[in-house]
């Protein structure tokens, strides 16, 4: 899977660890874990925790900065921090951003028959991108004029969680030109609050002195920054991706007779947008699948794989929206479920219809492939060129 071929297809190989069983010992120790009820127990099971975080002098500022948010923190520290985010990032807060999502929609897709015009246009960069960069700067009150350096700067960012190990000179710069932005910005939000989440989530953390230090509070600011669209851009991709090779499935959307809700639920099944994540062992006496498991042991859950697996769903390399209890794990689960995965779904749900019913004849261009991104742990498209109106037709 780490090879190139492996990180661009990795479901052959997902097909492959089944066949090994649900979990399996890798040379250096760690264990593969690959089984739905098995990936679904370490994500639940309060045992299984982050590795502990590196030194503080070991120069790696995008680790760093991740160890300091609810991304990778353990108890007591991601209770005390989680609990106080999710005090201002509220079910009803999202849902109240469905006007606005409804708004920056019809826009991003106006753009798009904009460019169109009987030429493919890029998907990604006119879609992917800036719908959920753009409802996550509304939220977090970032001003429109700044939103466009971040795709670059979260794909660097996230280089940093790659299973490779290593460490990206490009990531750590990402990380300290997002700090550079948000540090200010807090200051700003602290002498003169808005309506917006980096306004909410200052005066929590002011109002209760000592449960969010400056370091957590500028940390979880741009894990909310880099997760609020990261994961919704490889959603998009990823599902109109599955549409366009599959035209019957669009009308079947277009005209409500396959539920949008159900689809999304198997884009996230069956290309998951996080293929992988990893847990340490936090004590002893734990087990997975009847394999003892001792404390300070690695473990890797492929999301992607538990997401396929033929103990959980029928065959499973086939997408089928109309599959019946579609739970992916895709967002994770547990204590440390994607906080902000109801946004994702809500901006999925809004964009598909929308789209759909705006260019019934949106079709891929032969001679123009999409590029997908070079990645193993977040899987979306770099590149997907779109075509919205037959070939020859201006209109």
């Amino acid at each position: 899977m780490m090879t190139p071929a492996g990180r661009s297809d990795p479901f052959p190989l997902y097909t492959a660890a089944h066949e090994l069983g649900p979990v399996s010992e890798l040379p250096d120790g760690s264990l593969l874990v690959c089984g739905y009820a098995a990936v679904n127990q370490v994500l639940r099971e309060p045992g299984f925790g982050l590795p502990e975080p590196v030194s503080p002098d070991a120069g790696k500022d995008a680790l760093q900065l991740m160890n300091q948010s609810i991304l990778r923190a353990n108890p007591p520290d991601h209770g005390r921090m989680r609990s106080l985010i999710a005090k201002v990032f509220t079910p009803r807060r999202v849902a109240d951003l469905r006007p606005a999502i409804e708004a920056a929609v019809d826009d991003v897709l106006d753009r798009l028959g904009e460019a169109g015009g009987g030429e493919p246009a890029d998907f990604m960069d006119l879609v992917a991108f800036p719908l959920p960069v753009t409802v996550i700067g509304e939220l977090l009150g970032v001003p429109p004029s700044d939103r466009r350096p971040f795709r670059p700067l979260a794909a660097d960012l996230t280089e940093a969680l790659e299973l490779s190990g290593a460490t990206f000179a490009s990531a750590d710069a990402a990380a300290r030109e997002l700090a550079g932005y948000f540090t200010p910005l807090i200051g700003e939000r602290r002498t003169a609050p808005g309506d917006d989440l980096v306004s909410a989530l200052v005066a929590a953390r002011d109002a209760e002195d000592g449960r969010l230090s400056d370091q957590e509070l500028l940390a979880n600011l741009i894990l909310l920054l880099v997760a609020g669209f990261e994961t919704t851009t490889n959603l998009l991709g990823n599902g109109l991706t599955i549409l366009l090779d599959r035209p019957a499935l669009a009308g079947e959307l277009r005209t409500g007779q396959i539920p949008i809700a159900g689809f999304i639920e198997e884009v996230l099944r069956y290309d998951a947008p996080v293929q992988a994540v990893t847990r340490q062992a936090r004590t002893d006496g734990l087990a997975i699948e009847g394999i003892p498991v001792p404390e300070g042991r690695n473990v890797i859950l492929l999301i992607g794989a538990a997401n396929r697996d033929p103990a959980r769903y029928r065959d499973p390399d086939r997408f089928d929206p109309t599959r019946l209890d579609i739970r992916p794990l895709s967002f994770g689960a547990g204590p440390h479920i994607c906080i902000g995965n109801n946004l994702a779904r809500l901006e999925a749900t809004v964009a598909f219809p929308k789209l759909l019913t705006r260019f019934p004849q949106l079709s891929a261009p032969p001679d123009r492939p999409p590029l997908r991104r070079d990645r193993l742990v977040l899987r979306g498209l770099q590149t997907l060129p779109v075509r919205i109106t037959p070939p020859g037709d201006r209109r």
